[in-house]
């Protein structure tokens, strides 16, 4: 059974920095996206990036772009999600998650597996 693995959550100050990762334990077959997800108190849950497994494709939601980048270590089997320029409104529970999509990573409907989340707080 595939399992993932959130960490990296904590408190920052706007401005500041942090990396979230998730180990993917298991196997995944075929080909599928991983993704990063977030719920804020109150509101739905909503796509954050996504990556094709193999690094080919990122995708990213707009309100992050440009501040938020996603990437992939094959050979440790995790994925990292490196957060810049952090907003209070990046606060919330972040997800890591796996759809079987070979591309188009912001379908975000699509994701079927999910972690236990990570939160992050960012306080102004």
């Amino acid at each position: 059974q595939v399992q993932l693995e959130e960490s990296g959550g904590g408190s920052v100050q706007a401005g500041g920095s942090l990396t979230l990762s998730c180990t993917v334990i298991g196997y995944i077959d075929g080909t599928h996206c991983l993704g990063w997800f977030r719920q804020a108190p109150g509101k739905e849950r909503e796509g954050v990036a996504g990556i094709t497994d193999g690094r080919v494709q990122t995708y990213y939601a707009g309100s992050v772009k440009g501040r938020f980048t996603v990437s992939q270590d094959i050979a440790k089997n995790t994925v990292y999600l490196q957060m810049k320029n952090l907003k209070p409104e990046d606060t919330g529970m972040y997800y890591c998650a796996a759809a079987r999509l070979t591309w188009k990573c912001d379908m975000w409907d699509q994701y079927q597996l999910w972690g236990q989340g990570t939160q992050v707080t960012v306080s102004s």
